[in-house]
């Protein structure tokens, strides 16, 4: 039987198939994506649909993401858990700049605080570990932060097995995210380290970037289902680790229902070997 929910920290219960932001923004995230009215509409039906955890980053537009979630969800229904990124800076669509400096990580997190409408993160993750400044002052500006209130629990994106152990020797890190899916499972030492620890794998990429969505193995299986390929993608990460929690991004109504509908999707033993199978 699929566990549906996982616990952020101790204290925080989610449901585990939740609703990741990154495409109500233009291409390479940069902008708006459209009419915002739009954005609005999927944000608000995710919730009614049930889900609890909001996935989205400071420089998804940059700011655009996190101002269309306060728009939509303000004041925020007592269950509902936001998570947000910070440590990178965009200047165009295809530039990023990794900035892991504690003035800059402070001011990043208030900045979001702010744009959210919140006294404090319920999750913020630092985005991508800055090689040019020390592990130590990254984390530990996360750690006053969270001191200080406005930050409740420590995530990080893109780290290896060997940076989540090193972490958690000083701070209290609740989830982690990386790449990860059905066809991609370069991160399984990770995995395997969260679900020794109890920490949330937030797997970006779900989907394989649409990679998956027309997969002959998971479309044969679909089928079986009277589903599409890309919920019995999202079905498998939910049956492969309790700790997984994927939060597939869409901008349109159809494939946010399309997506949240597959966590009904029951997947057999057989089936889930074919589908282990592939790598």
């Amino acid at each position: 039987m699929i566990k549906e929910t996982f616990t952020l920290g101790g204290d925080l219960p989610v449901r585990r198939l939740g609703y990741g932001t990154a495409q109500l923004t233009g291409p390479g995230y940069w902008g708006p994506r459209g009419d915002a009215r739009d954005a609005v509409a999927v944000l608000r039906r995710a919730v009614e649909r049930g889900v609890t955890l909001i996935d989205t980053a400071d420089n998804y537009g940059p700011s655009v993401a996190e101002e269309l979630v306060a728009r939509a969800l303000y004041p925020y229904p007592a269950d509902l858990v936001i998570a947000t990124k910070g440590g990178v800076v965009r200047t165009s669509a295809e530039t990023w700049h990794v900035d892991g400096r504690p003035a800059s990580l402070r001011a990043m997190c208030e900045a979001s605080l702010r744009r959210l409408r919140r006294e404090t993160i319920d999750l913020y993750q630092l985005h991508r570990l800055d090689t040019a400044v020390p592990v130590a002052d990254q984390l530990g500006t996360l750690a006053a932060l969270r001191a200080e209130g406005k930050i409740r629990h420590i995530g990080l994106d893109t780290v290896t097995a060997e940076d989540l152990s090193a972490a958690l020797e000083s701070v209290p890190v609740v989830s982690v995210q990386n790449r990860y899916h059905l066809l991609d499972r370069a991160a399984e030492p990770l995995l395997t380290l969260c679900e020794e620890r109890g920490v949330a794998f937030l797997p970006w990429f779900p989907l394989g970037n649409g990679e998956l969505t027309g997969h002959p193995v998971c479309a044969e299986i679909a089928a079986a289902h009277g589903a599409v390929p890309a919920q019995v993608a999202l079905a498998w990460l939910l049956h492969h680790s309790p700790v997984l929690c994927p939060t597939p991004g869409t901008g349109t109504l159809a494939h946010l229902e399309e997506n949240l509908d597959a966590a009904g999707v029951r997947l057999p033993a057989a089936e889930l070997a074919r589908l282990d199978a592939l790598v």
